[in-house]
């Protein structure tokens, strides 16, 4: 019988007592959860999962064996601090994700929203902020202090640097090196990542009109085939599409763009 069907938590299974368990958690074979762990209504954890606190999880994920969720982080300065990691509902967190707590030298938190689909050996180190409906593939990496759009994928093997941004609606190939920030809808690979124009397919799939992915595509147009700076690029953006809302996403990367963004 797998383990999901377990009613509660399995006799093998290892829940401190202080560990807080909503109605209709589940918890499988060999798994571990530790003190400080808080996890919501109707959430599954497998077989061999580790899961250690202060972490608070929410409703309807599933976590699948040999995940690594919440330990402390590998940031030589850690020393101890009770930091956290917030997950949120309805995620699924393939075998081997291994997802780090934060650092106080940041915001002291590691965030994960709603909806998100985290493939095998995936790994979110501290600090880092995922929003919802993501799609990071197989053996994805996420360094220290990373911000992940909602509606963002990153194809398998994407190893993304410390303190870049990942805009929503964005794509990276497979086996991309992301050095600096992604602005939102644009599609980027290679090693280190180049853009390779608007995320159109994905847009179309997500409700997108004609007419908004005629405009995106010529606002794509301002910053990558005019030999403008990123500030020069926003300052058209925002003299040409002042109002329009789809295109608030796109302008907001460029301003918190401070590493700079994929050329």
């Amino acid at each position: 019988m797998s383990e999901k069907h377990w009613n509660g938590v399995h006799p093998q299974a290892i829940v401190d007592p202080s560990a807080r368990l909503a109605d209709g958690v589940s918890v499988g074979p060999w798994s571990y959860i530790g003190p400080g762990v808080e996890i919501g209504e109707g959430t599954e954890v497998h077989s061999h999962v580790v899961i250690k606190g202060p972490t608070v999880i929410g409703r309807n994920n599933r976590i699948f064996q040999f995940a690594s969720v919440g330990e402390e982080c590998q940031d030589k300065k850690y020393a101890g601090e009770p930091t956290t990691l917030v997950i949120g509902d309805n995620n699924v967190i393939r075998e081997s994700c291994t997802i780090h707590r934060g650092t106080v030298q940041d915001r002291g938190e590691t965030r994960i929203g709603s909806d998100n689909l985290l493939m095998a050996y995936v790994h979110v180190a501290h600090d880092c902020v995922i929003g919802d409906n993501t799609i990071l593939a197989n053996c994805a990496t996420l360094a220290g202090h990373v911000t992940i759009g909602d509606w963002a994928i990153l194809g398998g093997g994407t190893m993304v640097h410390q303190f870049c941004h990942i805009g929503p609606h964005s794509m990276s190939g497979g086996g991309s090196i992301v050095l600096k920030d992604i602005p939102a809808y644009v599609m980027a690979s290679g090693q280190s990542a180049s853009p390779h124009g608007i995320n159109v397919e994905g847009l179309r799939r997500r409700g997108f009109s004609k007419e908004v992915l005629a405009e995106l595509r010529r606002a794509y147009k301002v910053i990558y085939r005019q030999g403008l700076t990123t500030a020069q690029a926003l300052e058209e953006l925002e003299t040409a599409w002042p109002s329009l809302q789809e295109m608030q996403p796109l302008m907001e990367s460029l301003r918190i763009a401070d590493r700079g963004i994929v050329r």
